[in-house]
């Protein structure tokens, strides 16, 4: 089912269409080096076989996971045999690029840099964490989207007419939101599927496909979650962006696709525990209360019933009123100490545990704050010279009484 031609190429219109960039760079005949970053199964390998074959170019291939840089200068000797007799250079193609050391990478540089290939790279990760430098900047980088539900059902029934098994087959899809839910915009996982479904089917006996009995032939978790790649941070992303957002529902979503993704629980109670500090802090303290609160029970619990405490604190903090004030007091604070260095600390505010340290200073006319009224006694508490405020109470109920308090003890200085 793999097309040759841009023809029957299924999906990445925005790449492929009319007037897109790539059908303008084969159309016009010439291939510059570039990487192709997107999920598994949305036609990577594919896109680059067809170039190959458009441009009718030498094609080599390697795959990150099987090659060293013995490999990469076999593939690279080769191709410069062949270039004396092509007008285009030989393509490179590597599976999995993500997947190669810094020094397999290194040993493409000059090949690349010099044309004796054109490089095309495939990689389900994102390239400006997984490709060194020197190389990306010399491919430009182009992003694959996971297919749509039309792109998908077409490739489907194309299968069924042109597969040249499941053509001799009377199949009918009658039902199919099982089988694009299982496929999560794969087109390899769609035809995988397919495939299972229909193996049983002798030829000539007619088949109904219903989301019943996709679900039942395949009775897998149909969740696309890699908790080391790069969708594990979007999702997270995802998650905590929500909280801040104070929306609910979207947490609630994202914490689902984690739990059915199977990810660590641990991870996502400290991520609650960050977020109640860094989102909500003072606006509601008892936030990080109950986060840690979830934290604990989650390592009591275990899975799956420490889902309920999880989503507890993802609602209550998503519906939190809402501060960074503390997060931004205390960057604000490193951003000074970093400009300004060790300032010394006033001789009031050191200790004193010897008498040595005693005649020097240390400790004089400090005033014990529980000697005076109300628990207070104005004094200086930062370093000599420094008049800087690195706390900014925002609008919220709680910080409102927490910044009257601060002006009815410290009078002006809290009150600009």
């Amino acid at each position: 089912m793999r097309p040759t031609t841009l023809d029957g190429y299924v999906g990445q219109q925005h790449l492929v269409g009319p007037n897109a960039v790539l059908r303008r760079m084969i159309e016009s005949g010439r291939v510059s080096s570039f990487i192709l970053w997107g999920p598994p199964g949305v036609g990577k390998t594919t896109l680059a076989q067809i170039i190959a074959h458009t441009l009718e170019t030498p094609f080599y291939t390697l795959s990150a996971v099987t090659s060293g840089v013995k490999d990469v200068r076999e593939v690279i000797d080769r191709a410069k045999g062949a270039r004396f007799f092509q007008t285009n250079s030989p393509i490179l193609f590597i599976d999995e690029i993500h997947r190669f050391s810094k020094s397999q990478q290194d040993s493409l540089l000059g090949a690349v840099e010099q044309g004796v290939v054109t490089l095309i790279g495939a990689t389900t990760e994102n390239p400006s964490f997984e490709v060194i430098r020197p190389l990306l900047s010399r491919c430009a980088v182009y992003v694959l989207k996971p297919l749509d539900r039309d792109d998908l059902l077409g490739l489907a029934h194309r299968a069924l007419k042109e597969d040249v098994v499941l053509k001799e087959r009377e199949i009918e899809l009658k039902e199919t939101q099982a089988l694009l839910r299982f496929s999560g915009g794969d087109a390899r996982k769609l035809l995988n599927t397919l495939e299972l479904v229909t193996e049983d089917v002798a030829e000539g006996e007619r088949l109904i496909v219903t989301d019943e009995l996709v679900t039942e032939r395949l009775q897998q978790n149909p969740m696309a979650y890699d908790k080391d790649g790069e969708m594990h941070y979007d999702i997270i992303s995802a998650f905590i962006k929500s909280i801040r957002g104070s929306d609910p529902d979207g947490a609630i979503y994202w914490l689902a696709r984690m739990v059915e993704g199977g990810e660590d629980p641990a991870f996502i109670a400290r991520r609650l525990v960050i977020s109640a500090s860094e989102d909500i802090g003072l606006a509601n303290p008892n936030a990080l209360l109950l986060a840690n609160a979830a934290f604990d029970a989650v390592q009591k619990l275990g899975w799956p019933e420490g889902r309920i405490p999880l989503a507890e604190a993802t609602v209550y903090l998503a519906t939190s009123p809402k501060s960074n004030s503390a997060y931004m007091a205390v960057n604000d604070a490193i951003s000074y100490v970093r400009q300004t260095g060790n300032l010394p600390v006033p001789l009031h505010l050191r200790n004193a545990p010897t008498s040595l340290m005693e005649q020097l200073g240390y400790g004089k006319d400090y005033k014990y704050a529980h000697d005076y009224e109300n628990h207070f006694v104005e004094q200086q508490f930062l370093p000599d010279g420094v008049d800087a405020r690195f706390w900014h109470p925002q609008d919220s109920p709680a910080e409102a009484r927490l910044h009257e308090r601060m002006v009815q003890l410290w009078g002006e200085r809290f009150s600009k």
